[in-house]
């Protein structure tokens, strides 16, 4: 069969590379009737006695193939054999299915009387209608020489897949390989004692896989790609920033969890080109420093260490046995709305101090309750700090819980444990919609597959908003964290007012900045979480820019918060665009 295939395809490049030593010899075994010339009287004798069984046969008739022996066979035939020998019984196989002309086409269509067992049938391929925009978050899709990985074969097996099938291996594509792959047609296939076929019956009909719509919208996708590269060239040419090679965003709808955009891009700064991380917005976590203040602040209201409007001194903290720490000023006698707006460490050390059950004396030990902790952590999850957020994806990481029981009131300073920044963005969707944690969905609808290739199918089933759950808070104590974050961006004194008070869309967040470490060099983090409009936000976004700078200087850019501008900027340009299309 090879041999007669041989004279009308010509076989890939990458097929023909892998054919081996051992293919070639088989093919010039078929060739040379079987080798038996290789085989003395003797050797048949003891074969005959049953002292040597087929399979020594076969390994003296190899051993004795010569290098020059194989120069006369047809590498193009032995790709062709090696894909024909690999085949599995009764299961339809590729010869080819790859630059595949239109003469090999008809030539072998023309011919298949004399090709028993072999068919022309068309082949599939996923196209990227947008290059590489949102690429590694779509996934990928085995080879039909891969077929199903080895980890997974019992339970595709389970479903009537076949070993060949080509499944999803990542993300997207493996997340709803079950409603992407359809239903495969299945046959009966009778068979005689030679195992020939001599007749096959349909047992049911396949089905085409199902169209998923995503919740992303792709040209804003771009625009956020776009900003994150050059945003981070930007901030690399600002002095201390060698520890800088990467930046996260994040945008989603606060009322359905929706993900707008999601991107990470890492600048190589020997090649000068940028490599896609947009996985690592849920694998990768980082101290996400100040922008968990909201969170620490209602824990206060809930737990009753705090009340609305409460005011305390801000000024440097002396705990016995350590160094001094502060807020970046000292901002003497504030209210917890003051605290947010200028972003208080003072505030948020000692609302953690008093949950953790300990009260704060200039000079003396903190005995706190190690355990306390949880409560915290409690409360913080609830936001979906330090929990998975529901994305789907089993690699997704709900962060490192710190574990330095002297430093564990740096929770309220997003300086203890470690979030990544999907967390981030369903903790500030959380604090947008008034309190309901909503699960970070992908795909908004599945349809029937689409008309004439353009024209969209039927919608089968619209994926509905997914509450993870209600925050036990109050709509007073929402509303008061919601206020302070209008001032981060509004208020005389808000850490972010430079970049957002003068902005049509009336954006509330929270900056943050935190310590960390890059292959031992101690860094520092920046990061942004807001929403947009304040009074009914359509968008909210985190943004993560890990190790932005060396500690020990002064701060040289603000990369997250002018990141965090743009995307506002550019989403709401293309909503504004859009609704003048509809008008």
């Amino acid at each position: 069969m090879a041999k007669k295939l041989d004279t009308f395809l010509s076989m890939n490049n990458k097929d023909i590379d892998k054919v081996t030593d051992r293919d070639m010899k088989d093919i010039w075994l078929l060739l040379h009737n079987n080798g038996e010339n290789f085989i003395t009287k003797k050797e048949e004798k003891l074969y005959k006695q049953e002292k040597l069984t087929d399979k020594d046969l076969y390994q003296l008739k190899l051993s004795r193939i010569k290098k020059s022996d194989l120069q006369g066979v047809d590498k193009n035939m032995a790709a062709i054999y090696r894909k024909l020998s690999t085949a599995i019984a009764l299961t339809p196989s590729m010869i080819k299915n790859e630059n595949v002309t239109e003469e090999e086409h008809a030539k072998v269509s023309e011919n298949l009387e004399n090709f028993p067992g072999v068919d022309v049938s068309t082949d599939w391929k996923r196209g990227r209608t947008y290059g590489d925009t949102f690429k590694n978050m779509l996934g990928k899709v085995t080879s039909a020489d891969e077929g199903i990985p080895a980890e997974s074969v019992d339970s595709y097996m389970a479903k009537g897949y076949k070993l060949n099938d080509r499944v999803g291996i990542s993300y997207i594509e493996e997340l709803f390989e079950d409603v992407l792959q359809g239903q495969k047609e299945k046959i009966k296939t009778v068979t005689n004692q030679k195992g020939d076929v001599v007749d096959t019956e349909i047992v049911s009909e396949g089905q085409i896989g199902k169209d998923i719509v995503l919740t992303i919208d792709m040209e804003f996708q771009a625009q956020v790609e776009k900003i994150i590269q050059e945003e981070l060239v930007n901030a690399i040419q600002k002095p201390h920033t060698d520890t800088l090679d990467t930046a996260f965003v994040v945008a989603m709808e606060p009322k359905t969890g929706r993900i707008l955009s999601m991107s990470g891009k890492v600048y190589n700064r020997q090649s000068r080109e940028f490599i896609d991380f947009t996985p690592g917005t849920f694998t990768y976590a980082f101290e996400q420093g100040s922008v968990v203040k909201g969170a620490t602040v209602l824990t206060g209201y809930q737990t009753s260490v705090r009340d609305i409007g409460e005011f305390d001194y801000d000024a440097p903290l002396q705990i016995k046995g350590t160094k001094q720490i502060s807020s970046y000023a000292n901002m003497g006698t504030i209210s917890d709305l003051k605290a947010l707006e200028r972003s208080s460490n003072v505030y948020m050390w000692k609302t953690a101090i008093e949950i953790l059950g300990a009260q704060y004396h200039p000079n003396q030990s903190l005995n706190m309750d190690s355990e306390k902790i949880e409560t915290i952590r409690y409360y913080f999850n609830q936001y979906g700090l330090g929990v998975p957020t529901g994305i789907g994806f089993d690699n997704e990481t709900a962060g490192i819980k710190g574990n330095d029981v002297r430093n564990y009131f740096q929770i309220a300073i997003g300086q203890l444990d470690t979030y990544t920044p999907m967390q981030i963005a369903q903790y500030i969707t959380t604090i947008a919609n008034g309190g309901y944690r909503m699960k970070p969905q992908l795909v908004k609808e599945i349809r029937e597959p689409a008309k004439n290739g353009d024209e969209p199918g039927n919608v089968i089933n619209e994926i509905n908003p997914v509450v993870l759950n209600k925050v036990d808070m109050s709509a007073k104590m929402m509303k008061r964290v919601q206020q302070g974050f209008w001032l981060v961006t509004h208020g005389t004194q808000g850490t972010a007012r430079g970049f957002f008070k003068d902005e049509p869309y009336n954006a509330a967040g929270k900056t943050g900045t935190s310590e960390s470490y890059k292959n031992g060099v101690k860094t520092w983090n920046l990061s942004f979480a807001g929403y947009a409009p304040f009074d009914d936000p359509d968008i909210a976004i985190a943004v993560i820019v890990p190790n932005a700078y060396r500690d020990g200087y002064a701060q040289p850019h603000s990369a997250a918060n002018i990141i965090s501008q743009r995307v506002f900027r550019a989403y709401f340009a293309q909503e504004e665009k859009g609704q003048q299309t509809t008008k």
